[in-house]
């Protein structure tokens, strides 16, 4: 059986994605989120960064961050072998891979994986709790935009579940007591002119460390 990073339990953990740079680093490890998200070998991204990038940014994470690679329908060995050397705590999908793909990269390793869903109708809220990932997480589509998705189309969901898309300090706290996500993940509402600003991580951070979730 798969040991979750975190116990489950009220609090709403906090990711912030698409770090590419040793500052970005520095700003993470004082606001101290509970994930650090890494876009890795995908160069249509902005925010790619090579494994060889990963790997020297990973050295200089604080031990309490979880540091998880995000994938584009990369070819499976790639998070598998990162997964287990270590580089890696998690590997989230965000690109058309399948349960085949999840059930494929479940053979070769014994770490954690989270699969990212666009969301536009029920059906797809549906697909995303089906999924054989150990979390899913559900976005709008493209991820980075700062947009949000129908929110209305989110049920009670009884499982480890991420909201992404659009989320800032702005709307934090009603997203959290709307739908009760078990983590946010945050991204371009953390950036000023396209990089990462340490006050703003800091600033998310601390919103949702002082969201009191009514249970």
């Amino acid at each position: 059986m798969r040991e979750q990073p975190l116990k489950h339990g009220s609090r709403t953990r906090i990711k912030i994605c698409g770090l590419t740079h040793p500052e970005d680093i520095q700003a993470v490890n004082q606001a101290k989120p509970d994930f650090a998200g890494f876009i890795v070998e995908f160069p249509k991204s902005r925010r790619n960064v090579t494994v060889e990038q990963l790997k020297a940014l990973r050295e200089e994470l604080d031990d309490s961050i979880l540091p998880v690679g995000v994938f584009v329908n990369a070819p499976v060995e790639l998070p598998a072998q990162l997964l287990n050397e270590g580089t890696i705590a998690l590997a989230q999908l965000h690109g058309q891979e399948d349960e085949n793909y999840i059930r494929q990269l479940k053979t070769m390793t014994d770490q954690l994986l989270i699969k990212a869903f666009s969301i536009k109708t029920e059906a797809d809220i549906k697909k995303a709790i089906r999924s054989e990932a150990d979390y899913i997480l559900l976005d709008q589509g493209a991820g980075g935009t700062g947009e949000t998705f129908d929110w209305s189309l989110v049920p009670a969901i009884k499982r480890p579940w991420f909201l992404a898309g659009g989320l800032g300090c702005e709307n934090l706290e009603s997203a959290i007591h709307l739908l009760h996500p078990w983590a946010v993940d945050l991204s371009s509402s953390v950036e000023t002119d396209g990089h990462k600003d340490p006050d703003k991580i800091l600033e998310a951070v601390y919103a949702v460390r002082n969201i009191k979730e009514e249970i």
